[in-house]
């Protein structure tokens, strides 16, 4: 018996409880408070420390860029590139003309620049030094074009739809350089490729140095290659999680990299937590005070509420015409008079609705059940009767045995639940039955899943069907029933599948429709029975072609076993094809 705790102290602990939640609360909000402040602060202070850094890098970046913008809209070098001479006079071109335009080009800037041009042009040879070493000045070089093809971050790049981006491409992530990688096209129509440029240059050099920016202490600057998350530079390595830190990010324009800043957020917390800390020491004395003062009420109105309980004991008990009989105009009467009209609500429910109700189900189920087994009989009795007339003696034996296995598994003792086992071996035993009267012209298969072979289920559902196969789909000499049972989810699905001469459309119409209508009467009642049974979500569905055949499929709950509940068996279920 579970120890009794007076009304009134329940109904102190939910107000405690409130009281409780709003001192966390309030303290929380105060805390989340100055740790927004804080935190909008060092956002503030962070972005305007990346905006310069930006600035600086966006800079260096243009400073690049105006030596492209000269290559690009220069009309001599477009001639030059375009040259269709013979080799002597494209040598000279690339001598005089092509090679000082590059060097002049490079001129424009201070910074320590490799200047790489891959014309489309054939024709033009290729000048070119050592490439696969760190950049330490300026330097132009003309590489075939080919060479850039071969490349996948090339590839990438014409997929991209871009003409003018910065990226990392062959040698540039192991040198720690990037380029900006740029196509050149012919001013005659716009539209003709000829050639690209490449211009690489250290990380170090276009990105700044971190280690000399003020930023708090713990915090971690870096750029990202937002295409593929590789981190190009930073200035410190994280110590922890990057939900430990607060991240700000800037994204670097005409570009795929990203400036990011993450400052530690345990930083950030220090002021905070000390507010908080106060809050909820203020909070908790005053928690402790309204505590003792609820305690006090609590044992005031107890009194009272000890005879309240005293009579919900009553009700508990099944003394359903027990009445509680306060007077006044107190909370305590309006709890009694609150109290009887529930309990009056209460009775008539259980007499009108309960009681009534469950009693009409099992009436429905019964008459139901009812409905299914004498049909059955009758076909039997008469096959007996056949057999004992032609003196087929150990047929009739057979049929006698099996019939008595079938109404021994349909009685189940009088219970309406079966296991998916014993309906099977009941099927069994219907079938043996009307293998001696058929002479071995069908054959059946079985296919239950081994788990499924204890679950509780209505008896009496797959018979209907079974006998439905012999009486309207036989149209040839043999013919084959399948019998499956799966587990799809919550749900057992069992399913009896025939080859024989399948149902039109209209017929299937009337099989599951109501009682009044002619046609498919135990296809109709095992169908109603499950759904009395287990509700509207579940039951049959049939699925019927002309020449093909007819699937029909139950829908059940899948629920657990209970020891020897329903008649269960202890015997396996049958492997494919029986």
């Amino acid at each position: 018996m579970r120890k009794y705790i007076p009304f009134s102290y329940k109904m102190m602990l939910p107000y405690l409880l409130l009281v409780m939640i709003t001192d966390v609360v309030i303290g929380f909000f105060s805390y989340q408070t100055a740790l927004q402040s804080r935190t909008e602060l060092v956002q503030t202070n962070v972005k305007w420390t990346m905006q310069q850094i930006s600035d600086n890098i966006q800079y260096k970046m243009l400073d690049m860029q105006a030596v492209s913008d000269s290559l690009f809209g220069s009309t001599s070098f477009q001639k030059y590139l375009q040259i269709t001479g013979d080799s002597l006079e494209v040598y000279e071109m690339t001598s005089r003309n092509l090679l000082p335009t590059l060097e002049t080009s490079l001129g424009m800037s201070v910074q320590k620049i490799r200047l790489i041009l891959y014309p489309a042009n054939k024709k033009i040879n290729e000048v070119y030094g050592k490439l696969d070493t760190a950049i330490t000045s300026q330097s132009y070089h003309i590489l075939s074009f080919s060479r850039l093809e071969q490349q996948v971050d090339f590839r990438e790049f014409v997929q991209s739809g871009k003409d003018n981006k910065w990226i990392q491409m062959d040698t540039d992530k192991s040198l720690n350089n990037i380029s900006l990688l740029r196509k050149l096209i012919s001013f005659n129509d716009y539209q003709t490729e000829i050639g690209y440029l490449r211009m690489s240059i250290p990380l170090k050099d276009i990105f700044l140095s971190f280690a000399a920016l003020d930023l708090n202490e713990g915090s971690v600057i870096r750029i990202i290659n937002q295409r593929d998350g590789a981190t190009l530079i930073q200035n410190a390595e994280a110590s922890g999680s990057s939900d430990e830190y607060l991240k700000v990010k800037i994204d670097i324009p005409a570009s795929d990299f990203r400036l990011e800043t993450m400052v530690p957020m345990k930083i950030l917390k220090e002021d905070a937590g000390k507010i908080r800390n106060i809050t909820m020491l203020v909070c908790g004395i005053s928690f402790v005070i309204i505590a003792l003062i609820a305690v006090i009420i609590a044992r005031y109105s107890g009194r009272k509420m000890l005879r309240i309980v005293t009579h919900v004991r009553s009700f508990q008990n099944g003394n359903f015409e027990m009445r509680i009989p306060f007077k006044g105009n107190d909370e305590f009467s309006l709890l009694s008079v609150a109290f009887n009209r529930m309990a009056h609500h209460i009775d008539e429910l259980i007499r009108e609705v309960y009681l009534q109700g469950m009693q009409k189900k099992e009436k429905e189920l019964e008459a139901l059940q009812a409905q299914i087994n004498p049909h059955f009989l009758y076909n039997t009795l008469s096959s007996i009767n056949s057999l004992a007339n032609i003196g087929e003696i150990e047929k009739l034996s057979a049929m006698v045995s099996q019939m008595s296995k079938f109404y021994r598994l349909t009685l189940n003792d009088g219970k309406m639940i079966i296991s998916l086992n014993n309906e099977i071996n009941q099927v069994k035993a219907y079938l043996e039955i009307q293998m001696i009267k058929y002479a071995n012209r069908f054959s059946v298969s079985y296919s239950i899943e081994p788990e499924l072979a204890d679950c509780p289920i209505i008896k009496l559902i797959l018979q209907p069907f079974v006998e439905n196969v012999f009486q309207h789909a036989w149209f040839d000499e043999h013919i084959h029933i399948g019998i499956t049972g799966r587990r799809e989810g919550g749900s057992i699905i069992l399913q009896i599948n025939d080859n024989g001469i399948g149902m039109p459309p209209e017929k299937l119409q009337v099989l599951l429709q109501p009682r009044e209508e002619p046609g498919g009467y135990g296809i109709r009642n095992v169908n109603e029975r499950i759904k009395l049974q287990y509700g509207d979500d579940y039951g049959v569905y049939i699925d019927s072609k002309i020449g093909i055949g007819t699937s029909v499929r139950l829908t059940l709950p899948y629920l657990k076993s209970q020891p020897n509940e329903g008649g269960a068996s202890n015997e396996l279920p049958y492997p494919a094809g029986g």
